[in-house]
């Protein structure tokens, strides 16, 4: 396999982290690497590989010479830099926000819409973590029965908040259990240990907040499928890693739980976890460093069996930080390799 010369911008963050972890676990072909960040990260020592890389910093001609660079550095940083990368002829696969609903640019899931990567588009969007978990259980189920409606309500993670988020968990945990005052919030609006949240990023003004509104808008692009209805309630949950969705759904044809159960253990990402006799079903505890996406749960919709509604509910868990983050972003990666555009 054709290797590469590859960089990770934001490499010392809690994302950046793992896409080093992803490209070495998955035996990604690298000719060379490079590691960027800002000022305050320049020199630090990071291993790939059993090496020591030494962190570079980012600037907006770090791409030359590059066939392939992973952004995970802020939307400002990614405005600011992403676009010299690609002039430069260097794919940037970018896992902020700041591209995802631009219209020219492709936001990917490659379980889900791998034919909207092209040769010419050299900027990529890896799509809203709690987004991506959901869009690869949706979509073989949308492809027989033709989604109408979603209604998802999504338990994340604190490490979805990159390390400060994690460590605030931490620090009032530790603090709680030695009898201590808890630390006041500061990366979340309120106390996170022993507590949830109902707000993850601004709220906007149709009483959504910007991480719900990401859900409706991304999944109907992923799909491609303008069609589909989306309503969802993101909550913030003291747990470090993998995030959990509740999910609705409404089909336009019948759709059993059975045909759900059988399409969806055909599905690559997916695994079945569905036998609530023996007490089986997704749960954070077990999908975190996990590389699969969790679905159980599947049942038919009670409240509209009476009208011969065609809806299900069903239960999703994924790992944030790696199917919601870089897992994905290194797939994006292989499958450009794989349909031969790098």
């Amino acid at each position: 396999m054709k290797k590469l010369k590859v960089a990770v911008a934001g490499a010392t963050g809690a994302v950046g982290l793992e896409i080093i972890k992803m490209l070495e676990n998955r035996n990604f072909p690298v000719e060379s690497i490079k590691f960027l960040a800002t000022e305050r990260s320049v020199g630090k020592k990071l291993i790939y590989k059993g090496k020591e890389v030494s962190v570079e910093l980012l600037k907006k001609n770090s791409g030359k010479g590059i066939n392939i660079a992973l952004f995970s550095a802020g939307a400002t940083v990614s405005k600011e830099f992403a676009p010299c990368f690609a002039s430069d002829g260097c794919f940037v696969i970018d896992n902020s926000s700041a591209w995802r609903m631009n219209k020219e640019i492709p936001l990917v899931v490659p379980e889900v819409n791998p034919h909207d990567l092209k040769k010419e588009k050299k900027l990529i969007a890896n799509p809203n973590c709690s987004t991506i978990q959901m869009v690869v259980a949706l979509k073989p189920l949308h492809n027989f029965a033709k989604i109408k409606r979603v209604i998802v309500s999504t338990y994340q993670a604190v490490s979805g908040a990159g390390q400060k988020g994690i460590n605030e968990l931490k620090e009032q945990t530790k603090a709680w259990a030695k009898g201590e005052i808890i630390p006041e919030a500061n990366k979340f609006q309120y106390q996170i240990a022993f507590n949830l949240i109902p707000q993850i990023d601004v709220f906007t003004e149709n009483g959504y907040t910007k991480e719900e509104m990401k859900m409706t808008n991304e999944t109907k692009k992923i799909i491609g499928d303008n069609s589909i209805e989306v309503s969802a309630t993101c909550v913030r949950v003291p747990v470090f890693r993998s995030h959990s969705e509740s999910v609705w759904i409404e089909t336009e044809k019948p759709l059993s739980p059975g045909q759900a159960k059988e399409l969806l253990s055909k599905t690559d990402g997916i695994q079945l976890l569905d036998d609530p006799e023996n007490k089986k079903y997704p749960m954070p505890l077990f999908a975190e460093n996990m590389q699969i996406t969790y679905v159980g749960r599947i049942r038919s919709d009670i409240s509209t069996i009476s009208t011969k509604n065609n809806a299900l509910t069903f239960w999703i868990v994924s790992d944030n930080l790696l199917k919601g983050a870089a897992l994905n972003a290194v797939q994006i990666a292989e499958t450009l390799l794989k349909k031969e555009l790098l």
